[in-house]
């Protein structure tokens, strides 16, 4: 796909929505009062996901405009590109294709992207994959002992843990009994020390994430873990012997192979994927290595099904009933034109309790950009933070902020009619009391209480401003039956497609993230200064020297 210029300020729907925005005074209250169809209207369903964008600051004319906006930044055209394997990463010259992940075997057309056949190699690797994890799922995977494996530790840093660990702790009710996954993501010795001090070498299997085998965290901690087993199982001091442990305990996802055999993985035990599958975006790839095991390949393939059903809706739904487009649009509609500068993802349920962080990744790495694919400096914001924390948890920490503070905070509450654990406290059904929680806070936030409100339950006139409730504090509810595989592969997939959505807008390359490399040069440059070199130390601007004295002075 050619490098349009691309500045989304130049369009009429621009200028109309900033027209709009002057004109309007968001009123839920009023909205909802005069209009008993509103609830109704903005309600949407994509796959099993039901997501009630009514309580959102918009109108069916904010809607409209937002929907002109898409068309005159050409979003649509940039996802067909997208599905097709144009290569809309410009600035690595790459297709995007991690919807390619998910395509069902046997689907036509087939998909051919640069003389690639993708379908088949997709279904190759994920064969492999499901191969290899039946085999330890079964026990006849052993460790060189002779013992199956009871843990498996995922070692990976940014897409290559974020993706696994929320996929893990999502569907911990699905995962075999007797296996158990860990990871370990951070170079900071504590890490690995405290992931694996109770456990059990002869036992253990070690996935090595890394796409090159060279990131430098997962690495490091590759071989801290390997010299733990050796030490664990007291292998000899022998090249052989050193290697066939490692080759029981250890498997690989990554495209080096020869880095994989110098570190003593079989090859045959290396499971690959391409580069046009960004890391935040790799976890339905062998990245999700450790999750197959833990919940079976059914189970997996029920989560990849769930990513598909919404790439289908995505590609094939009419703008105005699009969900994932219409929410990145609205999201577009908060950062650029009401002056938002976060978004809180609140999940009423603990299984979710990592999504919020995996979103961090997803949203903030895509779109935290300011030059655009053209080349040319972004005109307008970009990007807005990603945060949140379980519900009910964050009502007794942030939620005052949302309901009362001054910044405008649009907020997504997800929820699931029926629970993992149905507990009974006395006679109360406590999943029932927990969700309305969850529709107490949208409906609070939306509508808030009037000082009037506040004066007829006898409040003194003293606090009386204390207790009022502004209301107009926009929410998406996004809710499902139950939260099972296909169902968290259908919230990953929504949130990819939002997130393409406001990159599409803004004229950015949502599929790197330069900013993440400056920081990792410095850092090996700075190594050596912490360890004596002085002319490294010398080479440092004089913070970061005073900064570094500091360190070695006071290292114990």
């Amino acid at each position: 796909m050619a490098a349009a210029s691309h500045d989304p300020t130049t369009t009429a729907a621009w200028s109309a929505l900033q027209a709009h925005r002057d004109a309007q005074n968001p009123d839920l209250r009023g909205w909802f009062a005069d209009d008993p169809g509103r609830a109704e209207r903005l309600t949407l369903d994509v796959a099993d996901l039901h997501v009630d964008l009514s309580k959102n600051l918009v109108t069916d004319e904010t809607l409209g405009l937002l929907r002109e906006l898409a068309e005159q930044t050409g979003v649509l055209d940039r996802l067909q590109a997208t599905f097709a394997g144009e290569h809309v990463n410009v600035t690595e010259d790459r297709a995007v294709l991690h919807t390619a992940l998910r395509r069902p075997e046997g689907m036509q057309p087939p998909l051919v992207v640069d003389g690639q056949d993708v379908d088949t190699d997709v279904h190759a690797e994920l064969a492999k994959v499901y191969a290899f994890a039946r085999k330890v799922r079964s026990g006849e995977w052993t460790g060189v002992t002779g013992q199956p494996i009871a843990t498996v530790v995922n070692i990976g840093i940014g897409g290559s843990d974020l993706g696994p660990v929320m996929v893990y702790e999502a569907l911990k009710a699905s995962v075999q009994d007797g296996l158990e996954c860990r990871f370990v993501s951070n170079i900071d010795p504590t890490d690995l020390a405290e992931t694996t001090k109770d456990l059990d070498p002869a036992t253990t299997l070690f996935v090595v994430a890394s796409k090159t085998f060279g990131t430098l965290e997962t690495l490091t901690n590759a071989r801290l873990a390997r010299q733990w087993l050796w030490d664990g199982l007291a292998v000899p001091d022998s090249d052989d012997e050193r290697r066939s442990a490692v080759a029981k305990h250890f498997v690989a996802v990554s495209t080096a192979l020869e880095k994989v055999a110098d570190f003593g993985i079989d090859t045959d035990n290396a499971f690959g994927f391409w580069d046009w599958v960004g890391g935040r975006y790799s976890v339905d790839s062998a990245i999700g290595t450790s999750v197959v095991v833990a919940i079976g390949p059914e189970r997996f393939a029920e989560f990849l099904a769930g990513f598909h059903a919404v790439d289908e809706h995505v590609r094939t739904t009419p703008l105005e009933r699009n969900v994932p487009l219409l929410m990145g649009l609205l999201n577009v509609w908060y950062v650029n034109f009401l002056g938002s500068q976060t978004h809180a993802v609140l999940p009423y349920s603990q299984y979710l309790h990592r999504f919020p962080a995996y979103l961090q990744q997803l949203t903030m790495e895509s779109n935290g950009k300011s030059v655009r694919w053209d080349g040319e400096a972004v005109t307008t914001d970009t990007g807005e933070v990603f945060w949140g924390e379980p519900g009910t948890n964050g009502q007794h920490a942030f939620y005052q902020l949302i309901h009362q503070g001054t910044r405008l905070i649009p907020a997504d509450f997800i929820a699931f009619a029926t629970p993992e654990h149905p507990l009974v406290d006395a006679d109360a059904d406590v999943h029932a009391l927990f969700l309305a929680n969850f529709f107490a806070q949208t409906k609070a936030l939306a509508f808030g209480k009037t000082a009037e409100e506040v004066r007829a339950e006898g409040t003194a006139e003293d606090v009386v401003a204390a207790r009022v409730f502004s209301g107009n504090r926009p929410t998406t509810s996004i809710m499902a039956a139950a939260l099972t595989p296909s169902v968290l592969g259908q919230l990953i997939a929504l949130y990819e497609h939002v997130t393409f959505t406001q990159g599409a807008v803004w004229g950015i390359d949502s599929f790197d993230q330069w900013g993440v490399e400056l920081g990792k040069q410095l850092a090996l440059q700075i190594a050596p200064a912490l360890t004596g070199d002085d002319e490294a130390l010398q080479a440092q601007d004089s913070s970061t020297k005073a900064l570094i004295d500091w360190y070695r002075q006071h290292r114990a």
